[in-house]
C-alpha cells in the first residue's frame, strides 16, 4: 500500500484523498467514499493536508479516536450512506510523530451493494473517482449500476 513515513512523495489520485479534518468530520468525506466504493477502491487519510504544491503533510487531529467512534456510527447509516464496506480494521487511528491521523480504506464495492450513494436518493448521491476529483454519477451511470446487482 504505502508508508505513513514517506507521506510528503504522496500524492492525492485515482485511489487516495487527504482531508485536513480540524473542523471535525467532512461532510465531502462521504462523496470521497462513494466515489472510490464506486471505482476501485481508495484510502482516505483524515488529519492530513493537501499543500498548494499538491504535497501531502500530516497535521493531526485532536481527538482521532472520537472522530473514528463519529465515523464508524455515520457509516451504518442508511440515511448518511447506502453500504456499510468499512470494517474496524479497514478504519483506525495511526499515531505519527506529527500527530494522529484516520486511515479508511475503502474497498471496491460488489455488484450487488452498487452503487453506494449519500443520503437516500442514488440519482443525486452517486459518485465515482476520475484522477483526484469525486464527480456526480449520471443517471445513466447509476441504472448501469442498478442493472449490474441483478446479474
Amino acid at each position: 500500500m504505502f508508508s505513513l513515513d514517506r507521506i510528503e512523495t504522496y500524492r492525492e489520485n485515482a485511489r487516495l484523498e487527504a482531508k485536513l479534518a480540524t473542523g471535525g468530520l467532512p461532510e465531502s468525506l462521504w462523496e470521497t467514499y462513494s466515489a472510490f466504493a464506486n471505482s476501485y477502491g481508495g484510502v482516505i487519510l483524515l488529519g492530513v493536508e493537501e499543500r498548494s504544491d499538491h504535497s501531502l503533510r500530516i497535521q493531526g487531529l485532536l481527538d482521532a479516536q472520537e472522530m473514528l467512534e463519529e465515523f464508524l456510527t455515520r457509516v451504518q447509516d442508511p440515511q448518511t450512506v447506502s453500504a456499510d464496506l468499512v470494517s474496524e480494521e479497514r478504519a483506525r487511528v495511526e499515531s505519527t510523530p506529527h500527530g494522529d491521523i484516520i486511515v479508511i480504506e475503502v474497498p471496491w464495492a460488489e455488484d450487488a451493494l452498487r452503487p453506494v450513494y449519500v443520503g437516500r436518493d442514488p440519482y443525486h448521491g452517486t459518485y465515482r473517482r476520475e484522477g483526484e476529483a469525486d464527480l456526480r454519477c449520471s443517471p445513466a451511470e447509476v441504472e448501469a449500476m442498478l442493472e449490474g446487482r441483478q446479474v
